[in-house]
């Protein structure tokens, strides 16, 4: 920051003003005839508080002793005035560096200590008058109204500032903490659903390795394929975690209506057949966070089903749009065999994020047993559209 700065400026004007304001402070005293170094001790504590740059202050400076020491000094200062009937003067230097002081401890210091500084403060500022006007009780009260008046223009824009400041910092904390949700969203739909994709392949490959040789490439395509695109998610993910400009979110993985394609013809096995049906009367239009959603829904179903219902071998995925609503359905025929390790099962959060996800729609998710079926599993979500 240049000292030519309007900053800077502003900066050099409010310290001129300050110095100006205490060398008054001395000269009044001086030509009074009274102590002068009992306001010079108070000055340049305040001077040190306010002026000291920031970068350059030591740990052990902390925003409660700089606010705290110059407001007891100044307290000290009435107090000794008191207690020995003398007179002392208070001046405009003082009471500007104690309003400084005032709001610099509401604002910056931590609580309970900005209670305290500005408590320490506020009485220092109403205790001034005293030195001067210790019997004459209406001028008295006068000027400690006139402080009482200063201290409220102070230190309520310090409180709404400081206010200010935690409402931003919260916001801060719950938007990274909404990004690493939904990065971990991310990482478990797309990741895991290749991986998991990879895992199924790999034991149908040593299966087929001495039963069917011939169909061997098939199926190791397969895993080439979601190896291929579980890297290129990772890497978008990853991409994301080291973009800090405002267009990283738009570039997270995410999915549409077309993509569902891709996905159920990158699913299917020489032992499970998936059939996409999709009713014409659902537009491509969709808003496009309902499109992810669905392309969501579907994946952690697919996904679900080679962790839980690998015997499965006809699983159907439904779109139908209805009105204002799309309805995305996934239904297999599984009895719930799998051959998976347990530690590739899942712990049930991809439904929880998913019921979330689907929730903040206001759209319905349902999974369960198909309707009027003993056996299967189906999982069934309800969306919301702008579409008449």
């Amino acid at each position: 920051m240049t000292s030519d700065s309007p900053r800077g400026c502003g900066r050099a004007f409010v310290v001129a003003l300050l110095v100006m304001a205490g060398i008054i402070d001395m000269l009044d005293a001086e030509e009074s005839g009274y102590a002068v170094w009992p306001h010079a001790v108070v000055l340049l504590l305040g001077f040190a508080a306010l002026l000291w740059p920031a970068r350059r202050r030591p740990e052990w400076l902390t925003p409660q002793l700089r606010t705290g020491a110059p407001a007891v000094a100044s307290l000290a200062v009435t107090a000794g005035s008191l207690l020995l009937t003398r007179q002392a003067l208070f001046g405009p230097g003082e009471v500007a560096v104690l309003l400084g002081l005032l709001f610099s401890a509401v604002r910056h210091c931590p609580q309970p200590w900005a209670v305290v500084c500005g408590v320490l403060n506020g009485a220092a500022l109403l205790g001034t008058p005293a030195r001067f006007y210790q019997d004459d009780t209406s001028n008295l009260l006068g000027f400690m109204m006139v402080a009482l008046v200063l201290i409220g223009l102070v230190a309520g824009p310090a409180a709404f500032l400081r206010t200010q400041d935690y409402r931003r910092a919260v916001a801060v904390v719950e938007t990274r903490r909404a990004e690493r949700v939904a990065i971990a969203a991310d990482l478990h739909d797309f990741v895991a659903h290749h991986v998991t994709g990879i895992l199924v392949q790999t034991q149908m490959a040593r299966m087929m390795a001495s039963s069917q040789p011939e169909n061997l490439d098939t199926v190791l395509a397969g895993i080439e394929r979601a190896a291929t695109e579980a890297l290129a998610s990772m890497r978008r993910t990853v991409g994301v975690l080291r973009d800090t400009g405002p267009d990283a979110a738009d570039r997270r993985p995410v999915g549409d209506l077309a993509g569902i394609a891709e996905l159920t013809d990158g699913f299917a096995s020489p032992v499970q057949h998936v059939a996409l049906d999709r009713d014409p009367a659902v537009p491509d239009d969709l808003p496009h966070e309902v499109q992810a959603a669905a392309f969501r829904v579907v994946q952690e179903a697919l996904t679900n089903v080679r962790r839980h219902a690998a015997d499965a071998t006809a699983i159907t995925v439904r779109l139908r749009y209805v009105g204002r609503r799309l309805e995305v359905g996934v239904t297999d025929d599984g009895r719930g065999g799998t051959q998976l390790p347990a530690a590739a099962h899942g712990g049930g959060f991809g439904l929880v994020g998913l019921s979330e996800r689907v929730t903040a729609l206001g759209g319905d998710l349902r999974a369960g047993p198909p309707t009027g079926h003993t056996q299967g599993w189906e999982v069934r979500a309800l969306f919301p559209t702008e579409k008449a």
